[in-house]
């Protein structure tokens, strides 16, 4: 298969996003970048100069991804690191859902990076996250 991307979906007022892939794995490395995407104009403008380690853990599928998707926003929050390149490398469900990845990318700079999107939080609605037949998706919006 190997299919894999993202694309914003219409909603009237916030940021509506599919992502998918060969696995969740893959879909949840989209759904990262496309949050990177609304936070930077431009995600070609950022380099993979820096690496950083983001965990999440969730009571299931549909937390994890929330989880996932609040850790990346809180990277760029925090310590104002934009990424360009996910890799998770653990997605494991049962008892415990837990993710574990990487994120390249670099300090954020307003002389570099053109401002996008201000995102204040992923939200449940219209969330969705769909694993079968060898494939994963989610939906997901983001409140701006």
């Amino acid at each position: 298969m190997g299919m894999r991307g993202r694309r914003f979906l219409e909603h009237t007022s916030d940021v509506y996003v599919e992502a998918f892939g060969s696995d969740l794995k893959e879909a949840f490395e989209e759904a990262g970048l496309a949050l990177f995407e609304t936070l930077v104009r431009d995600s070609n403008s950022v380099s993979p100069s820096e690496r950083k380690t983001v965990e999440a853990e969730g009571y299931d599928l549909m937390s994890l991804l929330y989880n996932w998707l609040e850790r990346l926003l809180l990277l760029f929050e925090i310590e104002r690191f934009i990424g360009c390149r996910v890799k998770v490398e653990e997605l494991v469900g049962g008892d415990a859902f837990r993710v574990r990845g990487e994120v390249w990318g670099e300090r954020y700079d307003e002389a570099k990076h053109l401002p996008g999107t201000h995102v204040k939080s992923p939200t449940y609605w219209l969330m969705e996250v769909i694993s079968e037949d060898g494939r994963g998706l989610v939906r997901f919006v983001l409140d701006i």
